[in-house]
């Protein structure tokens, strides 16, 4: 609301000149930063800290510092004696396959949505949003029915393979209206050019389209790693292997046959890549460039 001189906001210029104000207003703001930082760091430092301390002083001194010194062993029988080390890779592998999957249906979506402009997008767009609407957990059924017995292969089933969790990965709506608004704020100028010079649809697609999409791909991409990584329904229900299954449904069975330090130590290997995803992509993502670009209109 209006300060009386021009201003905008709560305080006005002549009151946030005043010491008692500034004084206030500093603090409080010093005090919030220092709980958000506190409550966003405080439980991963102490799962780091827990990682290595043994399991006698993270029961009686939760939040002491390595009463009778750390516990490197932690990590590496996690890594071997529970098989954290294959877990882990288990993810990896299923991680970078939803994250490919999403980006082709994504980017191709998006591309044929906005830049080819069939007759029938505006309908199909409108499919595509009418899903947004659908629960999740209302699909969990009819898509398990399709993983069991694929359309098609009804001899043939994806059970304990990992295209059962890829394939439905794919089958993101959210991601191909977000990739397509994004391409609907290209500039149009540049395609006309390409097809004035003898560009396909391909052609458009690899070399003009996908090299000006990078802050989405970017968003899209930490989006689908990060649920992959995290996702644990799914995967208990289409991979009952225990030597194929990622570390989110492996981690219950960790804690059932281990000690809570070499618990907490596989729980910690398991935080370090949406960790690092974070650190790595944080300025192009707080900068929110493909965010920006997708839902501008």
């Amino acid at each position: 609301m209006s300060d009386g001189e021009g201003g905008t906001g709560l305080i006005s210029s002549s009151e946030w000149r005043k010491p008692t104000v500034r004084w206030s207003i500093g603090t409080l703001q010093a005090l919030l930063l220092v709980a958000l930082v506190f409550g966003g760091l405080g439980p991963i430092l102490w799962l780091a800290k827990s990682a290595i301390t043994p399991t006698i002083d993270t029961i009686t001194h939760p939040m002491g510092l390595f009463p009778h010194g750390a516990a490197w062993s932690n990590l590496k029988e996690a890594w071997t004696t529970v098989h954290v080390g294959l877990y882990f890779w288990n993810t990896v592998v299923i991680a970078f396959g939803s994250w490919a999957s999403q980006i082709v249906v994504a980017t191709t979506g998006g591309f044929a949505l906005s830049v080819l402009r069939p007759k029938y997008a505006k309908l199909i767009n409108g499919l595509l949003l009418t899903t947004l609407f659908v629960p999740a957990i209302v699909l969990l059924v009819p898509l398990y029915i399709e993983i069991v017995h694929p359309p098609l292969f009804h001899h043939f089933s994806l059970i304990d393979s990992y295209w059962a969790v890829w394939l439905p990965a794919g089958a993101s709506a959210f991601n191909v209206v977000l990739v397509k608004r994004f391409f609907d704020n290209l500039p149009r100028e540049i395609f006309e050019a390409a097809r004035i010079d003898g560009a396909g649809p391909f052609r458009l697609f690899w070399s003009i389209v996908l090299p000006m999409s990078k802050p989405i791909i970017g968003v899209v991409s930490i989006f689908a790693v990060l649920a992959s990584w995290k996702d644990f329904l799914w995967p208990l229900l289409v991979l009952t292997n225990p030597n194929e299954q990622p570390l989110s449904v492996r981690l219950p069975e960790i804690q059932a046959q281990t000690s809570l330090g070499v618990f907490l130590a596989a729980m910690f290997i398991a935080c370090l890549v949406p960790i690092a995803g974070f650190l790595v992509f944080q300025r192009s993502f707080l900068r929110g460039g493909g965010l920006g670009g997708a839902i501008k209109g």
